[in-house]
């Protein structure tokens, strides 16, 4: 019995999903893959890339830091790249990373000839990719974030943030969620769905639980701190007042939709 004949059907509005776009060669297969394996690839050297970009904002910081009176970096450059370096670290380097063994031995290990839905596979990976242009073009663009990764509200305010820094790392992790969502979504249907003829839940590897509880753990932890999120854009473009206490709202409504993500985090990114 092949794959074909056990996966399940998809209603016909669905079925694009699963669709391979064919005739594509040469370097051009890249960017219109839907692979696994392809797909795999692509994530392990874009987050290898940005692990470098981090290490290279990690080196400037050490550099400030390795004497007194140090002219290296300014005091607000200096909490842009602790911003930027703990955000790409987390957000484009090691969760991506995972992202890309998962991607490529997953269906591997469970005999699938791909992941359930090949075509929101790379539109996660793509998504991905515009994320981290978007977190990065505000050094090009009036200045990065300058309030640290996790972002607490009463720093990321107008008085205390002024530039659109904060707006183009709200758009950034916003998009970065989306795609770990779409992504941890697609693991779960594959491994509950997808495994070979024979192969139980029990008898699946190790790693390919991990990428279960993972895929899980994500679905759980990002809608909250995508909320925040959307308050925190909101209370900088609109004028709500979710953070602000003068207005009625709570500064500490972020720390804890913050964390609700960030304690999980730790596992998203030590499990696999």
């Amino acid at each position: 019995m092949n794959h074909a004949e056990t996966e399940a059907p998809l209603p016909g509005f669905l079925s694009f999903l699963r669709k391979r776009p064919t005739g594509t060669t040469g370097w051009k297969s890249w960017l219109t893959t839907v692979d696994h394996k392809r797909i795999g690839i692509l994530y392990f050297w874009t987050s290898l890339f940005f692990l470098l970009i981090a290490g290279g904002e990690a080196l400037l910081m050490r550099a400030q830091l390795a004497g007194p009176d140090k002219t290296v970096l300014g005091g607000d450059l200096f909490n842009q790249m602790v911003t930027m370096h703990a955000t790409t670290i987390v957000f484009l380097a090691v969760m991506p990373l995972s992202a890309a063994f998962m991607n490529y031995f997953v269906p591997l290990m469970i005999g699938a000839r791909d992941v359930a839905f090949p075509r929101l596979n790379a539109f996660s990976y793509w998504l991905y990719v515009v994320a981290a242009i978007v977190l990065n073009a505000s050094w090009f663009l009036g200045g990065a974030p300058n309030f640290g990764w996790f972002g607490y509200a009463n720093l990321t305010s107008t008085a205390y943030s002024p530039t659109h820094g904060a707006e183009f790392w709200i758009l950034g992790l916003a998009v970065i969620s989306i795609s770990s969502t779409v992504a941890a979504l697609n693991f779960i249907v594959t491994i509950l769905n997808m495994r070979a003829p024979g192969m139980k839940l029990l008898k699946m590897p190790v790693f390919v639980w991990m990428s279960l509880i993972t895929s899980v753990i994500l679905i759980l932890a990002l809608p909250p701190v995508t909320i925040g999120l959307i308050y925190l854009l909101s209370d900088r473009m609109v004028g709500t007042g979710f953070y602000d206490p003068s207005m009625g709202g709570n500064v500490l409504l972020w720390h804890h939709l913050f964390w609700v993500f960030g304690h999980p985090e730790v596992y998203i990114i030590v499990l696999p």
